[in-house]
């Protein structure tokens, strides 16, 4: 048994955890969360106290600490470990992440970006495993993918490869990545809520009745994502179509992946597999109408087997890669 160390960094909050690893399996041992500090001095300091009280509660972890991975939001440069201004991070611009925790801890250690982070989850203990060619889509606040071909994470020249929320899948549309009709614009929590706020103000200039859910005297501004699929769930027909038009966009960007790297699995984390029977008719059918028939017949869609604890084990999936390219 081996113990692997996973560090979280996100905007408002960062987590670290531990995990037991033996042969194909691993045990998510404990983690912690706390905010994320005002500097990238002070998160990175943070950081290495939380890890440190962490395996003072389990010695034995510590001992048989062997690799430490760190999941971030990029841009980033996962060879130079450096942490290249992500929007979500305000000035950690060129930070060096991997240095200060690997002086630290005296491990080998490891930078991915989440998407990245999540399909080698995805791939060694999740829904991927046994594949040698799969893509994880994000699907959550935003649309990005992590791409593992022919057996390896692929992520590119510069650590951009997977950034499919860009890719324009209709001339309008809700804005996602900073471009309208974007893959993000219709496939993400914020996109999905910025449809359904336009569609909204569609009904009311044009007089329309306005769903059962809708107050006119609501701020449009504030109708979520989780209203529209609280609604759709309960059988309201424009909740409804704002999922139907979320799948078909769904099935056309996978349509375009699937017909370019010709995956085994397509496996989508976070809002498709808490809305798969909204979301899948919809996305199978367009799937249906733009896939290569014979690229379709051998890719398999499915929801992230690690379901909403991916997060979790995407850091240590970065720690056992790098383990493992190392041996």
């Amino acid at each position: 048994m081996i113990t692997y160390a996973g560090i979280d960094i996100g905007g408002t909050k960062c987590a670290v955890t531990i995990g037991r690893a033996e042969n194909n399996h691993i045990e998510l041992v404990d983690k912690v969360i706390f905010p994320t500090e005002h500097t990238p001095e002070k998160s990175i300091q943070r950081i290495i106290i939380e890890l440190d009280q962490l395996f003072n509660q389990y010695p034995e972890d510590k001992q048989r600490l062997i690799a430490i991975g760190i999941s971030c939001g990029g841009p980033l440069d996962s060879k130079r470990g450096i942490i290249l201004s992500p929007p979500n991070l305000p000035n950690w611009d060129r930070i060096d992440i991997i240095g200060p925790i690997q002086s630290h801890f005296n491990v080998p250690t490891g930078l991915q970006n989440d998407a990245n982070a999540c399909a080698l989850a995805e791939w060694q203990w999740g829904a991927g495993q046994g594949t040698r060619n799969m893509i994880f889509l994000t699907f959550g606040t935003g649309m990005g993918a992590g791409l593992i071909l022919d057996g390896r994470l692929y992520s590119g020249t510069n650590d951009n490869a997977g950034e499919v929320g860009h890719i324009r899948l209709a001339e309008q549309g809700p804005i996602g990545y900073n471009k309208a009709g974007s893959f993000e614009g219709f496939c993400s929590g914020g996109g999905i809520a910025r449809l359904a706020q336009s569609m909204l103000r569609k009904r009311m200039d044009a007089g329309d009745s306005l769903p059962s859910f809708f107050k006119q005297s609501n701020d449009i501004e504030g109708v979520s994502t989780k209203d529209i699929a609280e609604a759709a769930q309960s059988g309201d027909a424009f909740a409804i179509g704002i999922f139907q038009e979320v799948g078909r966009k769904l099935g056309r960007g996978i349509a375009l992946l699937i017909d370019i790297l010709n995956p085994q699995k397509v496996v989508i984390g976070s809002i498709y597999g808490r809305q798969k029977e909204l979301i899948e008719p919809y996305m199978r059918e367009e799937l249906e109408n733009e896939a290569l028939p014979n690229t379709l017949s051998v890719c398999e869609i499915v929801p992230a087997g690690l379901g909403e604890q991916v997060g979790d084990y995407a850091a240590l999936s970065v720690a056992r890669d790098l383990h493992l390219n190392q041996s």
